[in-house]
């Protein structure tokens, strides 16, 4: 007897592989100046990317100022798209590198060593997650901003962007088991966060 979720899985592959298409043609038009692509891709990409920004940035007006910039680095370099990775993950990179560049100027983020982030618990369920669950959407989203910048990055890419590991990994330029290593790290700390503010219940 045929497995049921075999195909509803080879369908969310044969659509990935389909919207990874739909995705190089519209960088392929837009590397030839068509202004229609670059509005698909916009609706396709900017929300996302949005999200991204502003949870590294964390000031929706900078947020935006960087997305614009992104979108402009995108219509001027999509004939450098090479396919190497996914059209989110690449333009995810572009958003990444200009909000380092311009928040580089205004104030340093706080970097965590990658060897303390070794040291943290493991990513497996715990009782983190069970606080996680029973927190609000507003609660989680405002102790996520108290954060340090690399674990509301690398929660973003994970969650809100919905990259995987691998495409995080080179979107951050590190290796998966330390984008791992920052996911739990990072998941640890919103935990901490919203115990200490008396969110978890």
């Amino acid at each position: 007897m045929k497995d049921p979720h075999w195909d509803a899985g080879a369908m969310t592959v044969a659509a990935r592989r389909d919207c990874a298409a739909c995705d190089a043609q519209l960088l392929h038009r837009i590397g030839r100046g068509d202004e229609d692509a670059m509005a698909a891709f916009y609706r396709e990409h900017g929300r996302v990317v949005f999200a991204q920004v502003l949870l590294v940035a964390g000031e929706r007006v900078l947020a935006e100022e960087i997305l614009q910039d992104t979108m402009l680095a995108v219509w001027r370099g999509a004939s450098s798209f090479r396919g190497e990775s996914s059209a989110r993950s690449w333009v995810i990179a572009i958003a990444r590198r200009q909000t380092r560049d311009r928040l580089r100027g205004q104030r340093r983020p706080r970097v965590v060593d990658d060897a303390f982030l070794a040291d943290q618990p493991s990513s497996g369920p715990g009782p983190e997650i069970v606080a996680l669950d029973r927190a609000e959407l507003a609660e989680v989203t405002g102790a996520i901003r108290e954060l340090a910048p690399p674990h509301r990055e690398v929660l973003g890419l994970v969650f809100g962007s919905g990259l995987s590991l691998p495409e995080v990994a080179g979107v951050l330029r590190i290796p998966v088991g330390t984008v791992k290593s920052r996911l739990a790290a990072a998941r640890t700390a919103l935990s901490r966060t919203l115990n200490e503010k008396g969110q978890i219940r």
